[in-house]
């Protein structure tokens, strides 16, 4: 798993040994003598060995049925021949693990206990009216945008990804992503904040708004019935959209708002908020390391698509997200707060989408940036044992996962 700290090392391009994209299958004689196999090779989409129309009928039988076993290494992450419905054997196990890792680490917001936060928000002096600002507009980002990334998976990705460890990762992230927008929910209702002022700023707050107006056209290409993948135009354009979702939205997006709550929780301030926006931290920086590990498999299994051409437009939307979020940071922090104020996420969001780069192989995009948030880096490594809430966010398992030696 990718962390802040971890060095990234340039992926070598694999042997020319891949299947090519989307290529028929030569056709086949029939099998006259097992017709009933023929049918069974044709349903799996696996030309019958030649060797096997002499044989007699039981050897061939068995002779088809290992033919038709997936080898894990037939496995590809786009455009894979192999069967998507037969997980085992694994070719990806770090998707495998992620998917185990979310699994112990599942929570629900309302576990989280609430009361403080509801006692200071309703206090007239218990927060000021640059930290009410802050917060409303927060939720007002995160209530639609993990429906935005679910929607992404669900309707999209899911449908283009052909390694079933890695489809069970997605589906556990979709899963996640429900839990998230049900927690900002609860906070929501939780503090009597107007919903409809809150669940409509992603159409009414500009700042707001132009970030999913970013995204939503990354969206529509893979949500698309009509889009299929087997091209380098559409392959291109799927990578794309890994990347935009993985380093930009998640790994870029999230991570002014998550400093924000996360600063409140540090001054004893809407210590529930802070504390379910840590459990969500620590699912998204898992999302963030899946879909970088994902964009990087797929460069190695089709170099093609890397072209100079191609990193010159991530780059380019790599640029314009940095400047979109620094806009929301201006716009949700007009006057610093906190001991935050807008220029210091500058340099924070220009060292992040350094790091993101980076980790899917390009070149630094700013140069000497330094993080000004040391204790983010803390949250957002997984590995550490405690941090400084000293709750149970990083050692929470289900009981399933508990040793009870």
């Amino acid at each position: 798993m990718l962390s802040w700290d971890d060095e990234v090392t340039p992926a070598r391009a694999p042997a020319p040994a891949l299947n090519p994209v989307h290529a028929a299958p030569a056709p086949q004689p029939a099998l006259q003598s097992a017709p009933s196999m023929a049918t069974a090779s044709a349903i799996g989409n696996i030309p019958l060995n030649p060797a096997l129309l002499n044989a007699p009928a039981d050897e061939a039988q068995a002779a088809l049925q290992a033919q038709r076993r997936v080898n894990a290494a037939d496995k590809r992450i786009i455009n894979g021949k192999t069967d998507v419905n037969q997980l085992v054997p694994f070719k990806y196990k770090w998707a495998w693990d992620k998917y185990l890792a979310g699994c112990a680490n599942h929570w629900m917001p309302q576990e989280i206990n609430m009361q403080r936060d509801i006692e200071l928000w309703k206090n007239p002096n218990g927060l000021t009216d640059d930290e009410r600002r802050l917060v409303t507009r927060n939720l007002g980002f995160f209530v639609t945008a993990d429906s935005l990334a679910a929607n992404n998976i669900v309707l999209g990705t899911y449908r283009h990804i052909t390694a079933p460890e890695c489809r069970q990762y997605l589906l556990r992230q979709a899963f996640e992503e429900a839990i998230h927008t049900h927690a900002y929910q609860y906070i929501v209702e939780s503090l009597g904040l107007d919903e409809a002022e809150v669940f409509n700023a992603y159409h009414e707050v500009a700042s707001i708004r132009d970030k999913d107006e970013f995204l939503i056209p990354f969206i529509d290409t893979l949500t698309n019935p009509q889009f299929t993948t087997g091209t380098l135009e559409n392959d291109q354009a799927l990578l794309k959209s890994l990347i935009v979702f993985a380093c930009l939205m998640e790994g870029l997006f999230f991570y002014v708002g998550f400093t924000q709550i996360l600063a409140l929780g540090r001054q004893n301030k809407m210590m529930g908020a802070a504390e379910q926006y840590q459990y969500i931290l620590r699912d998204e920086s898992m999302h963030c390391n899946f879909g970088i590990d994902l964009i990087n498999t797929i460069k190695l299994e089709n170099p093609h698509l890397w072209t100079s051409a191609f990193r010159e437009e991530i780059k380019a939307l790599f640029l314009q997200a940095v400047e979109l979020e620094y806009r929301y940071a201006e716009d949700t922090m007009p006057r610093g707060v906190l001991g935050l104020n807008a220029p210091m996420f500058k340099g924070y969001l220009r060292f992040i989408a350094n790091r993101r780069a980076q980790q899917i192989g390009l070149d630094p995009l700013f140069a000497q940036e330094e993080n000004p948030f040391p204790w983010m880096s803390e949250m957002i490594d997984l590995k550490k044992e405690r941090n400084f809430f000293e709750t149970r966010v990083i050692e929470y398992q289900t009981g399933g996962a508990l040793n009870w030696e």
